[in-house]
C-alpha cells in the first residue's frame, strides 16, 4: 500500500511539472553575476558595421563577464550612445548552439539576448537547464544575473527522482 501511495505522489508530482506554466522560478548560478564588469569576447572572425556601429563575432564565439560564460556560433554586439556621447554596449544577441554557464549551472538554447543595463539574459528555443539537482526544459528562460534567479515558461518539463531512502 505504501508503494502505491508513493507511486501516486510521484505521478501527480510529475504531471504537475509537465503542465503548461506561466513561469517556473529557479536559482541560476552559484554566485550573483555583475553585469557592470568588462565583457571579454573571443571569436574566429569579427565584422564591424560602421553605419550602425554594431559588431558581429562569428565562429566559436566565447563571451566572459566575471563568473559568467556565454558561447555561440554568432554574437551581434549592439552599442548605444548616452547623452554625453559616450558609447557602451547596449545588448548582445547570440544565435546558434548557445551555451550559458554560471558556476555549476549551464543552459542551452537556440538564441540568447543579453541586455547589459538590465542584467538579464533571455534564452529562447529548446531551452535546457542543467543543474546539480536535475534538468529542466522549456521554450523560454529569463535569467536575472544580479539576483541569481531565473524563470522558465513555455511547457516547462522536468523529471523528478524519488529518494531511494524513503521507506514510507
Amino acid at each position: 500500500m505504501t508503494h502505491l501511495r508513493a507511486l501516486f505522489i510521484f505521478l501527480i508530482s510529475t504531471l504537475w511539472f509537465t503542465l503548461p506554466a506561466a513561469a517556473q522560478n529557479v536559482a541560476f548560478g552559484a554566485v550573483k553575476a555583475d553585469p557592470s564588469l568588462p565583457v571579454e569576447v573571443t571569436s574566429d572572425a569579427l565584422s564591424v558595421n560602421q553605419a550602425d556601429g554594431s559588431a558581429e563575432f562569428t565562429g566559436s564565439v566565447l563571451i566572459v563577464q566575471g563568473v559568467m560564460k556565454l558561447s555561440a556560433d554568432r554574437v551581434l554586439v549592439i552599442y548605444k550612445t548616452d547623452d554625453t556621447g559616450k558609447r557602451a554596449i547596449d545588448r548582445l544577441e547570440a544565435t546558434g548552439s548557445v551555451l550559458l554557464v554560471s558556476g555549476p549551472d549551464a543552459a542551452e538554447a537556440q538564441r540568447a539576448d543579453y541586455t547589459i543595463d538590465e542584467g538579464t539574459i533571455v534564452l529562447t528555443g529548446d531551452v535546457l537547464l542543467n543543474q546539480s539537482a536535475g534538468t529542466l526544459a522549456s521554450q523560454r528562460m529569463v535569467v536575472n544575473l544580479t539576483t541569481g534567479t531565473a524563470s522558465m515558461a513555455g511547457r516547462v518539463k522536468t523529471i523528478l527522482n524519488p529518494s531511494s531512502s524513503d521507506n514510507n
